[in-house]
């Protein structure tokens, strides 16, 4: 795969799941000039450790193919790791809802920040995906969700989120 093809398949990657280019440059650690560059085939080269940070972010790999991911339970994944050391387990339907309505059932604020400040961000990016796909939205509405219980619950990312 030449570096225009990956280009091209992370952008339609990124559309797909309502990422914007500021966005999916904050989560992979890069510029938003350079993920500007690579999806409009003006980038010369990247370097292997930065394509594997977005290519990680996207849930893809060498071959781009979104059907293995799919197959992961995104919100279960991530529910899971937010119920670490809390008493409560906040369930994968808890945390669809949460990020379909920007509202946390009460008792799980702390779960969510978990999940917001901690969680790896594929773990986020999948759970936002399998949301949008389940509640019938498109991922930038959900995202924006994630946004708002950022505001309210996360502490250490709510700038990557916001």
């Amino acid at each position: 795969m030449d570096i225009r093809t990956l280009g091209k398949t992370i952008s339609e990657r990124r559309r797909s799941l309502g990422l914007t280019q500021e966005r999916l440059a904050k989560m992979a650690g890069l510029s938003r000039r350079t993920i500007q560059a690579l999806e409009s085939g003006t980038l010369q080269d990247l370097g292997f450790d930065r394509v594997m940070r977005i290519l990680g972010v996207l849930g893809l790999s060498f071959s781009p193919s979104a059907d293995a991911r799919k197959r992961k339970r995104g919100l279960w994944m991530a529910a899971k790791n937010a119920s670490v050391s809390y008493r409560g387990e906040l369930s994968a339907d808890m945390l669809e809802q949460a990020l379909a309505t920007a509202e946390v059932p009460s008792g799980f604020e702390a779960h969510v920040g978990h999940f917001l400040d901690e969680s790896p961000l594929d773990y986020v990016v999948m759970a936002v995906e399998e949301a949008a796909q389940l509640e019938h939205r498109a991922p930038a509405e959900i995202w924006a969700n994630v946004a708002r219980l950022a505001q309210r619950h996360s502490i250490n990312r709510k700038d990557l989120w916001a």
